[in-house]
């Protein structure tokens, strides 16, 4: 069977350091891939690269059965891969949410009445219909989150490649994103700090240490530890 992406004897080098050494990656339909590894080991990179955003040193990137080396070939390949960035002011650029999730769809070929409709929609499933006509800009950390990731959704992608999602979510925001990613029939490489997002969510792991790729299991630990709730105080 034929991997959606297969990543074979990748190598980037970034000023001067080589950061992905000779890497073999594939990912198959379904799959969520957890792909850990610490600050600076290169998972943003990788993710990149699969996109046609970094120059190959050696190998080669394969994408649902073409070889992707040309700009051309990964133009293509963008529209089918919704690549969500470690920093939504990367992502972010229309003057309002609406329009900014709009835009992958109008993008595909899609009417601007049916951009619309399906910018509307994947708002309501991530439930921020309150901020459709809200300047992006003035949105806070979490909400242009969950905004730059419905501007993915909106354009219906086949894999997701995401860095960082939970970067500035409260737990509420938290707990709905990881039940609409479970929920998705895509495939996804996962990035993120928080293991056990990623451990709930991931079907596999690998490790990117020393620029290579090592198969990886996620332990669980118990600790004692005191929770801090903070409630309503009632005034009389």
């Amino acid at each position: 069977m034929t991997a959606l992406l297969d990543l074979s004897d990748v190598s980037v080098r970034r000023n001067g350091r080589l950061v992905l050494d000779r890497i073999d990656l594939r990912l198959e339909s379904g799959e969520r891939l957890a792909l850990a590894g610490a600050n600076g080991a290169g998972k943003t990179t990788l993710l990149r690269s699969i996109v046609g955003l970094e120059p190959l040193e050696r190998g080669e990137i394969v994408a649902f059965g073409r070889h992707r080396r040309a700009e051309d070939d990964f133009r293509d390949l963008r529209q089918r891969v919704g690549f969500l960035f470690q920093d939504s002011d990367d992502q972010l650029f229309a003057p309002t949410v609406i329009e900014d999730v709009a835009f992958g769809p109008l993008n595909l070929g899609f009417t601007p009445v049916q951009a619309i409709e399906r910018a509307m929609a994947v708002l309501a499933d991530l439930d921020l219909l309150s901020l459709e006509k809200r300047v992006t800009h003035h949105l806070s950390g979490g909400e242009k989150r969950l905004v730059a990731l419905a501007g993915v959704l909106a354009m219906d992608p086949d894999v997701l490649l995401l860095d960082e999602p939970t970067n500035a979510l409260d737990e509420a925001h938290l707990d709905r994103l990881t039940t609409i990613l479970a929920d998705l029939p895509v495939a996804m490489i996962l990035v993120s700090h928080d293991a056990h997002f990623l451990s709930t969510l991931s079907t596999r792991a690998v490790l990117l240490e020393g620029g290579q790729l090592k198969p990886a299991v996620a332990h669980r630990h118990q600790h004692r530890h005191d929770h801090v709730h903070f409630h309503q105080i009632d005034e009389d």
